[in-house]
């Protein structure tokens, strides 16, 4: 069984994960940035503080988009990660035609504990996702209030 090739699999989608979390991040303290710094000039003008909001809006749906996209990676990679475990426990049963065969045994506990390793990744991540969606959303939420009010 290739452990190796899993963790370096489960490693490659972490790291693609925080990158893209890390860029959405940029993104957003640098679009709050933007209006932060011209904050006198936006408080008369009624009409940007419409097209400001009309923004935020965008950005939230924006964000929505990206965190089911990310998401939707997630589980495609816990999945491959599962079919290849289940499929490298298959190799090993065929070439071992016992039931009581050690190595046999070992595969299939081996297949199980990649199953749940990728469960319990794919689940912290989705739920550091959702996290940094919230954040942004606060964000964005805090940007449109101090601009509005």
């Amino acid at each position: 069984m290739k452990l190796k090739y899993v963790s370096t699999q489960l490693s490659n989608a972490k790291r693609w994960v925080a990158t893209v979390l890390l860029c959405m991040l940029v993104t957003v303290f640098a679009w709050q940035g933007f209006f932060s710094s011209n904050l006198v000039a936006l408080a008369d003008s009624s009409k940007n503080l419409v097209a400001a909001a009309d923004l935020g809006d965008k950005v939230k749906e924006k964000v929505s988009n990206d965190t089911e996209r990310a998401k939707d990676f997630v589980q495609d990679t816990k999945e491959r990660v599962q079919k290849s475990a289940k499929s490298n426990a298959n190799k090993v049963d065929q070439a071992t035609d016992d039931e009581t065969n050690f190595v046999g045994r070992k595969a299939k506990k081996d297949r199980d504990k990649v199953e749940a390793k990728a469960d319990r990744d794919s689940a912290r991540t989705e739920k550091a996702i959702d996290k940094t969606e919230n954040a942004i959303k606060r964000t964005v939420d805090n940007i449109k209030d101090s601009l509005g009010g």
